[in-house]
């Protein structure tokens, strides 16, 4: 529905995000990612090193968010309604982008994996001899990063959540209401049955609704852009280059041509 406003001259970006998405997907995966993964090694490992490549790969998500708000500015229908977006990354977006749930999700999965080996049963959730081979390449503090937490960041991690909780629903809350005044706003002219200026009075109320929907995507992305700089305020430089490798594999895993193959091949509907 609201990509239409295209239609009555909304003014577009000149550059696609599509196509800085795919750069900037590019440069984490061919050039931060690695740089990031051979300061984490036993035979690279120096703290500053190790620092230097986290506060670069956090800069990069930093730079993508202010992408996003640019784009934004100049339409954000690409970025609420992304036809370039490929099929396995769809079901995790979230007005516009990934859903902010998914770094907390994240940081919870090593908690939980930390959790599940003291069990003492080896096919729990912790490090198992023979699950990588790059985990014998790496030093002990970076392979038990995130072995017992503190209860100081536990506390941290509960707090951002909640936080989450709170204002997830009040942006979905926002989006419902932007929605049924649009509705409210065009059925008059339908209801009142007058055909004359339809068009011109349907693209005032787009472009009243996209301006709205993009003060709603400003929001939801500034609170993923604190939830990941309070997630890495939170935790210290090793916790960090796990975290951050984890985030980094997770997103581009979604460009994987294997894996899209497969996906493409799948038959099974998914709900």
């Amino acid at each position: 529905m609201f990509k239409a406003v295209s239609l009555f001259g909304r003014k577009k970006t000149t550059r696609p995000f599509k196509d800085y998405y795919v750069e900037w997907i590019e440069t984490l995966k061919n050039t931060l990612l690695p740089l990031l993964r051979q300061s984490m090694s036993s035979v690279y490992l120096s703290r500053r090193l190790l620092s230097a490549h986290v506060e670069m790969i956090h800069r990069h998500f930093q730079a993508y968010f202010d992408a996003l708000d640019l784009a934004a500015s100049h339409d954000v229908a690409q970025l609420l309604y992304p036809d370039w977006r490929n099929p396995i990354e769809k079901p995790f977006l979230w007005l516009g982008d990934f859903h902010p749930y998914i770094y907390i999700n994240l940081l919870r999965s090593f908690l939980d994996g930390d959790d599940d080996s003291d069990d003492g049963d080896s096919g729990g959730g912790g490090i198992q001899i023979g699950e990588g081979c790059e985990l014998f390449d790496r030093p002990w503090n970076v392979v038990m990063a995130w072995k017992s937490p503190s209860r100081v960041l536990m506390a941290r991690i509960d707090q951002i959540e909640r936080g989450l909780r709170l204002l997830v629903p009040a942006l979905v809350v926002r989006v419902r209401d932007v929605q049924a005044g649009f509705v409210a706003r065009v059925a008059v002219d339908w209801g009142e049955g007058e055909k004359e200026g339809v068009k011109e009075r349907l693209g005032e109320a787009m472009r009243a609704q996209m301006e709205e929907m993009r003060g709603v995507f400003v929001d939801a992305n500034r609170l993923r852009r604190s939830v990941l700089a309070e997630i890495m305020a939170a935790i210290n430089v090793h916790q960090a280059a796990v975290f951050l490798e984890g985030l980094a594999q997770f997103l581009v895993g979604f460009w994987d041509h294997e894996l899209l193959g497969e996906f493409k091949r799948c038959k099974m509907p998914i709900n």
